[in-house]
């Protein structure tokens, strides 16, 4: 290993990385979906997007010792698997959350436009209050929700006072979901749940498409609006039409999302071969600059930087073209 640069396999859809490990790492770069066990005979490290299953086929025959992936999500890499064989996992936790944050926004301004709702007449349940649900909630507080907050595991070990899910569910006229994937949460919002929901409430899903049990929400009278969807790529055509709005898994694709995910990823393989390039981050953006904003502001500005309409109806014109529309995505600008 020290008599050699390092193998890297990258996503070539990985933005901003092209150019940076090169001058101490060989790096290829391939269609995320496409990577195959052959690809990794040599490489030491494998950098990826959600489009590449990390498992035993993938990985079982590599010497790949390090898995990075630009996401804040993890359910496509077997982390168990990975840590039994001493590979290392690292997400980009916490990298596109004010991306998200933008999306519930552009969400719930444009419902309110469609309903004529004011936020001091609803209440907001946060399901999950990590790195975006935390956002989402405290800015909600201030554009003046109620906002009631459900976390099993951080409440267990913070005793922050957050609610059960089917009291946050019952209660909320918008629920919010910003869950990882795993065991316990696929299937979360199932039949059961729904019942317990107000007739008529909107439910936000920007977390994973199996959170949610499709068949169960469209024999439900909720409205709903998706930017993730299960069994994505294909997509539920009655979902598709029934949904307030509509995006292809988009939610957190803002141009200082996707800097702080390829920021960490490169800190990442950094970290473990000895590189100069831990405070490495893409010259290409601005850095994130996170401010307050108010309510009537955000419904003035948010369609300049997301027209989330346009974008619904483009979705819903062409489904087919779900993983082009996520791959030629045109980043937005975060401005709060």
């Amino acid at each position: 290993m020290q008599n050699r640069r390092p193998v890297i396999v990258a996503d070539e859809a990985i933005p901003f990385l092209q150019g940076v490990l090169e001058p101490w790492c060989e790096v290829r770069y391939l269609a995320g979906a496409a990577i195959a066990a052959d690809d990794l005979r040599t490489a030491d490290a494998l950098v990826v997007r959600t489009r590449t299953r990390c498992d035993e086929k993938l990985l079982g025959d590599s010497p790949v010792r390090l898995v990075v992936t630009a996401t804040i999500g993890f359910d496509h890499i077997d982390r168990t698997w990975c840590a039994a064989r001493d590979i290392e996992v690292v997400t980009a936790a916490g990298c596109n959350a004010r991306g998200v944050l933008q999306w519930v926004a552009a969400v719930l301004a444009s419902d309110a436009r469609r309903s004529g709702w004011r936020p001091g007449t609803q209440t907001l349940g946060v399901v999950g209050v990590g790195h975006v649900g935390s956002l989402v909630a405290a800015y909600a507080r201030t554009w003046g929700f109620r906002v009631v907050c459900c976390d099993p595991p951080r409440e267990e070990r913070e005793h922050l006072g957050f609610r059960p899910l089917d009291e946050v569910a019952a209660e909320a006229d918008i629920l919010t979901l910003h869950t990882p994937l795993d065991a316990t949460t696929r299937h979360l919002v199932d039949a059961s749940l729904l019942s317990r929901m107000k007739p008529g409430a909107l439910l936000l899903n920007s977390s994973r498409g199996a959170v949610v049990d499709t068949a169960a929400l469209l024999r439900s009278p909720l409205r709903f609006a998706l930017d993730v969807w299960e069994g994505e790529p294909q997509l539920d055509r009655e979902a598709l039409a029934r949904a307030v709005a509509a995006t292809p898994h988009i939610a957190g694709y803002s141009v200082q999302g996707k800097a702080n995910a390829t920021a960490a990823a490169v800190a990442a393989i950094a970290r473990r071969f000895g590189l100069p390039l831990r405070n490495w981050y893409p010259a290409e953006a601005l850095p994130p600059a996170p401010r307050p904003i108010g309510w009537q502001e955000l419904c003035t500005t948010i369609d300049r930087y997301f027209d989330l309409e346009a974008e619904s109806r483009a979705l819903q014109a062409h489904p087919e073209t779900f993983e082009r529309m996520r791959d030629t995505y045109r980043y937005r600008e975060e401005y709060f």
